[in-house]
């Protein structure tokens, strides 16, 4: 081991002994949540004899005016049975024409809705929860929350496609809009400990004609602009004798369609169109093992309804991300998480079913989430098929967390395993710690390596390791920081992972101070900042990166947002790379060498409570040895609760005058929803990229009388824009697909 791997180790060591001895956590009295014998009359009029029986929350404001009494009577209640727990709300207006419902999309939590709902942690652990949400036309969302609610705008710290069993009514009328939740405990995973099971509880309501949220707890704004979400700061509330289930579900699915493709014949004169008919069937399992364990089995695992990915256009010199959208990867996704900041992690679910862009058959697997004791369980095991040159492989997941010290710091390890049929391998392991210091101070430490086939596989060594550590204060009011350092050793790759950059070390600082304003302000809070990063490479510590600027960001009481910053830069280029042309125009490139420029970043939303908002961004200035503008726009509008049109348009020039270069290129997406009711919808997605010169268009109808229930009809087709720009000339039409594929899921 040489002298710079011993250091790194020996910190990491004393860091994880020293913290040994944090403070224990204080703690809060609990809630006792009250039990009912009797089934509640659902019918999203919360007056029966049994609600009145049952105390309201104590709801403050949450904005504009943080702690303020709301402006509006909003009582909102829990209760439980054997079988559900009911949430009802109350939820007066003393102008009952200006309640709103811009959509009935399943999972819109946008801000253009009046919305109720409840956050439940429900195993108690202070980072993740479940979000069950509604509207006043009886709209279902319902998704996970991770990491508790820390993120950054480009990484959201929810999942939107979890999706679970529970229903809700509601009703308007002249005094305002009333709703009921009923949650089949068997929906829900929590552990049960001598009769009593603790979770953590957040209610809320929204009133976007008055942008105002109403909250219990009395959770503080300075948290940021998720602060409402945070399982960390919860209120602790008990069940007495809640009977845990293990329910059973059998999902099976049957897909029928044709697909149309066009191929280069042997010679490779011409292009063949080969139509491919398409008939089979799989199935899912779902099988509670424990109140808190899960078991899922795929068989012959399908995503024909999966919506298109967004296409990316990529003007550095590193990977692109691209977020998970399928289902099956999506329950309980924290637990499979072991991040190395922003989109990096050890474990990327698309590393499985998908190579090179195409979709690969998964043949099964095997999947349990959950608790056991004290330990977070995430395990996950599948085979897919061979495509291409790839061969058949096994992937391999297995994740463990416990929470140690007190209740927000948790330690864990993971360990990943891709091996092909042909006798290929790659294996990663790692071990983790998140430590809560003290106040809102947290220490982030991450240790990983990866061995592969024709490797050195030196676990003595920086090579294959990657490692990080971060230092955060989680405040957006006062003084906030984080500084965090990652090491990146040239033959770490794990092989069901994701990293941007490879071989490097890299050290992070971020500095803030925050305000809210007050009452008397337009303002609900802002801050300014000076950030900046420094990447080295590995092998001869030589400079990489360099970004250092200062910047603003705001929020208005009426619920605009913006974010402002101007950055000094040095990029060293080892080898050139280039962003392809029109035909008639040379390739742009940028030549190898050092580069220093500056360049101003911005972004901007306008008010997410109105039926029509924008969100803008905005990156101009010099760009290595020219310059570049990138501006993009994506407007909403809900026209009425049935009719949705969304898009995107993106811009970029780069102009290279000295060299006599130039890159142009436009990203347009398009896309209209049309929901008949909650319950069945038709949308239509359709995006331009002249980078890859294609149009992709993406139909779907989807029938969705119950969770677990579905009918879908997906019509893809991909269409070239340019035939010329290869030999032989491209086909107009380069895929198009039709499927048909229902799926019914047996309750046991």
């Amino acid at each position: 081991m040489n002298f710079k791997s011993a250091i790194l180790y020996r910190f990491i060591f004393v860091c994880l002994i020293f913290f040994t001895f944090i403070y224990p956590s204080l703690g809060q009295d609990p809630l006792v949540i009250k039990k009912i014998e009797d089934n509640i009359v659902f019918d999203g009029l919360p007056f029966e004899d049994i609600w009145n029986k049952v105390e309201p929350f104590p709801v403050v404001m949450f904005q504009p005016n943080y702690g303020q009494e709301p402006t509006e009577k909003t009582e909102i209640r829990l209760c439980y049975n054997d079988q559900y727990l009911f949430v009802s709300g109350r939820l007066y207006d003393m102008d009952p024409s200006k309640i709103k419902s811009a959509t009935k999309k399943r999972d819109d939590f946008g801000g253009n809705s009046d919305g109720f709902g409840i956050i439940l942690d429900t195993f108690d652990d202070n980072e993740n929860a479940l979000l069950f949400a509604t509207t006043p036309v009886g709209l279902r969302s319902d998704f996970m929350i991770f990491n508790d609610a820390v993120g950054r705008m480009n990484h959201m710290p929810f999942n939107i496609s979890w999706n679970t069993f529970w229903d809700v009514k509601t009703v308007i009328n002249e005094e305002g809009w009333f709703a009921e939740i009923r949650i089949p405990i068997s929906s829900l995973r929590f552990q049960d400990i001598d009769g009593n099971t603790t979770m953590g509880l957040i209610v809320w309501r929204s009133i976007p004609h008055k942008n105002e949220t109403i909250i219990f707890p009395a959770i503080h704004p300075k948290y940021g602009i998720w602060a409402m979400m945070k399982p960390s700061q919860a209120q602790k509330i008990v069940f007495n004798s809640l009977k845990p289930e293990k329910p059973v579900y059998i999902a099976p699915y049957a897909l029928s369609g044709i697909s149309e493709v066009y191929e280069l014949n042997d010679e490779e004169t011409a292009y063949i169109k080969d139509n491919t008919p398409t008939l089979e069937g799989g199935l899912d399992v779902k099988y509670g093992l424990t109140s808190n364990l899960t078991l899922d089995i795929t068989l012959n695992t399908d995503f024909a309804q999966v919506e298109a990915d967004d296409e990316q256009v990529n003007l550095t010199r590193f990977s692109l991300f691209f977020p998970e959208k399928r289902l099956f990867f999506q329950e309980r996704t924290s637990n499979f998480s072991f991040n190395f900041g922003g989109p990096s992690n050890l474990f990327y679910s698309r590393r499985i079913g998908i190579y090179d862009g195409k979709p690969v058959r998964i043949y099964g697997g095997a999947r349990i989430v959950g608790r056991a004791g004290k330990w977070d369980i995430g395990f996950l095991d599948m085979q897919t098929a061979p495509i291409e040159n790839q061969p058949s492989e096994n992937f391999g997941v297995l994740r463990l967390r416990r929470q140690v010290f007190n209740e927000n710091s948790y330690v864990g390890s993971m360990l990943t395993s891709r091996i092909g049929t042909d006798g290929k391998y790659n294996y990663a392991y790692g071990v983790d710690g998140i430590f809560r210091l003290f106040g809102d101070d947290y220490l982030d430490v991450k240790w990983a390596q990866s061995f592969e086939t024709d490797s050195l596989n030196d676990p003595l060594s920086l090579k294959p390791s990657r490692i990080r550590m971060n230092w955060e204060r989680r405040s957006e009011v006062d003084l906030g920081y984080d500084f965090s350092f990652s090491w990146s050793g040239e033959h770490f790759n794990p092989g069901m992972g994701f990293q941007m950059r490879e071989n490097y070390y890299m050290g992070r600082g971020h500095i803030q101070y925050g305000w809210l304003p007050g009452e008397n302000s337009k303002l609900y809070s802002h801050k300014i900042f000076l950030s900046g990063m420094k990447f080295n490479r590995v092998e001869d510590v030589s400079l990489e990166s360099v970004t250092i600027g200062p910047g603003w960001s705001f929020q208005t009481k009426n619920s605009c947002i913006g974010n402002f910053r101007i950055n000094y830069n040095i990029e060293d280029v080892r080898e050139e790379y280039t962003f392809p042309s029109d035909v008639e125009i040379p390739d742009a490139e940028i030549p190898m060498g050092r580069y220093y420029y500056w360049d101003f970043r911005g972004m901007f939303i306008t008010p997410m409570t109105k039926s029509f908002y924008t969100i803008g961004m905005l990156d101009v200035g010099q760009f290595y040895d020219g310059t570049r503008f990138s501006i993009t726009l994506r407007p909403t509008w809900n026209i009425s609760s049935s009719i949705e049109l969304s898009g995107m348009y993106q811009f970029n020039r780069l102009d290279f005058k000295d060299r006599h270069q130039e890159y142009t290129s436009h990203i347009g997406r398009f896309k209209l929803m049309y929901m008949f009711s909650t319950k069945l919808s038709a949308s239509t997605f359709i995006q331009y990229n002249s980078e890859v010169d294609a149009i992709i268009t993406n139909f779907r109808l989807r029938y969705n009388p119950r969770e677990g229930n579905d009918l879908y009809l997906v019509f893809n087709e991909g269409r070239n824009t340019r035939l010329d720009r290869e030999v032989p000339a491209l086909p107009s039409i380069s895929d198009r697909t039709i499927l048909v594929k229902y799926t019914y899921t047996f309750n046991l």
